[in-house]
């Protein structure tokens, strides 16, 4: 796959629909079936190919190299990626196969609700963990003696933004690596390697596959040698995916531009819907304009991604909003085709107030999903609280 077309350079919607494709055979499917192998044919010494189901897999390696084409479509082929069993065995590849004993990460304080789990794990295994929000760049300032540096942008599920470019390039004058957690963004919202990270990481279970039916997470790299560790580590914890998930999320890729174009309007249309009711405060999405992200965001992002939040008066009232809503599904995670949202404090572990949303938008017709949301907040607001 390459970034011109006959025509030149080609549009995020061709890229999804071909990316990862392997040459054509006649009377052969476009996207071959799941190979389902725990071990295939070697005789003599074992040198290339495939070999263990552990190891490798033909699935994978269409879908490794699809979403390659989707997060460096400049790189000339030098990226490489690897896919996991979920998004959180991605992240925690990276993560420890990177540090050791006696170094020292910075990760968000404001980040996804499982990191102060990693945090805990890493700090027995006698990591330093520093923590900074993600607003304003406030990872800057404990940067110096690090190993790694963890930004997630938009953070989850506050919405901050930070300056992706100039985190990496503060952090690698201090000899420190950078991840970037791309999940809420996708490939088609912004390309951390290009903006100079080290690793691009990502949950594919929400909107890069958007059909709410797979786990699914992977890491993406330019260098060799940091591959081949996180390589080693997959290998060793065996954090891989089934070949039937990995041929369900390369064939979600093929709609991944229709579905983002979608959702993300819907997102805003429902933000600036959001904003005219007087129950509602602190609506946050990056699209807006106003948006305290939204300066940093346009500079890097090209889509601003589907999830927005935002807060109601009082549990009670978040939680009647919630049993109104009728196309819209009281669920965790986001990015799937139909909309989801949640009142985010019933986890625990976020620092949100107790009627604090985050809504998902999927790709209903944006007339119909303002629609219902609003009537929604009109039935939570009949009963006293």
């Amino acid at each position: 796959m390459t970034e011109s077309g006959p025509a030149g350079p080609i549009g995020d919607g061709t890229r999804a629909v071909r990316a990862g494709l392997p040459e054509p055979v006649k009377h052969e499917p476009t996207l071959p079936g799941p190979v389902f192998a725990a071990h295939f044919h070697l005789p003599g010494d074992p040198t290339g190919g495939y070999a263990y189901g552990r190891d490798e897999n033909p699935t994978w390696t269409h879908l490794e190299r699809a979403i390659g084409d989707l997060e460096a479509p400049d790189s000339g082929g030098d990226v490489e990626t690897l896919v996991f069993a979920s998004g959180m065995a991605a992240i925690s590849a990276v993560l420890f196969s990177q540090l050791r004993a006696g170094d020292a990460v910075v990760l968000p304080d404001d980040g996804y609700q499982v990191l102060p789990l990693v945090r805990e794990q890493l700090t027995a295994y006698g990591i330093e963990v520093r923590t900074a929000p993600t607003g304003d760049d406030a990872q800057l300032d404990v940067l110096e003696g690090a190993k790694l540096l963890w930004i997630e942008t938009p953070s989850n599920p506050g919405l901050d933004v930070c300056d992706v470019r100039r985190l990496a390039d503060a952090a690698h004058a201090r000899g420190v690596l950078v991840a970037v957690d791309n999940t809420l963004a996708t490939p088609l919202g912004q390309r951390p390697l290009e903006l100079g990270a080290d690793f691009a990481v990502a949950s594919g279970t929400k909107m890069l596959t958007g059909h709410g039916d797979i786990l699914l997470g992977y890491v993406a790299c330019r260098d060799a040698e940091l591959t081949a560790s996180v390589r080693r580590w997959r290998k060793i914890v065996g954090a891989i995916p089934g070949p039937m998930e990995a041929w369900l999320a390369h064939r979600s890729l093929a709609t991944l531009q229709l579905r983002a174009d979608r959702q993300n309007a819907n997102a805003l249309v429902l933000a600036e819907a959001l904003r005219g009711r007087a129950e509602v405060t602190g609506v946050r999405y990056p699209g807006l304009p106003d948006d305290p992200s939204h300066k940093v965001a346009s500079r890097q992002m090209r889509r601003f991604g589907c999830v927005l939040s935002f807060t109601l008066p009082t549990r009670a009232r978040a939680e009647r909003f919630l049993e109104a809503l009728r196309l819209v599904d009281d669920a965790t995670s986001f990015g799937g085709v139909r909309s989801t949202a949640e009142r985010r404090g019933r986890w625990g572990g976020d620092a949100v107030p107790e009627g604090f949303i985050r809504f998902s938008a999927g790709a209903e017709d944006p007339d119909d999903l303002v629609a219902d949301v609003l009537r929604a907040l009109d039935e939570a607001s009949v009963s006293a609280d």
